[in-house]
């Protein structure tokens, strides 16, 4: 199991883009098989800042999310939003154990 973490960082008026477009992103990822969970969430103390949650049974279901269309249309949508370069952190799984899921 992987699990991402992607910061993003929103030009302040563009907050509402923004969250649109993750929103139809996270609707199409968690369709995908091999994606567990797709959590978009906003920084209560720093509205422009949001984090998405992904986690994946394995590296090629995070390879086939990349190459699907609502991923590619949010890439391109949200890189005129930001303030400055998203960037993402892959974390493994210590627990829960992998018969959990």
């Amino acid at each position: 199991m992987i699990v991402r973490l992607v910061t993003c960082k929103v030009k302040s008026d563009a907050v509402e883009a923004f969250k649109t477009a993750a929103t139809a992103n996270h609707a199409g990822s968690l369709k995908e098989p091999g994606v567990y969970r797709f959590d978009v969430l906003q920084n209560d103390a720093a509205p422009s800042e949001f984090v998405l949650y992904e986690v994946y049974e394995n590296e090629e279901a995070t390879m086939t999310h990349k190459e699907t269309m609502h991923y590619n249309k949010w890439k391109q949508t949200v890189e005129p939003l930001l303030a400055e370069p998203r960037t993402s952190t892959t974390f493994k799984v210590v627990a829960p154990e992998p018969e959990y899921y």
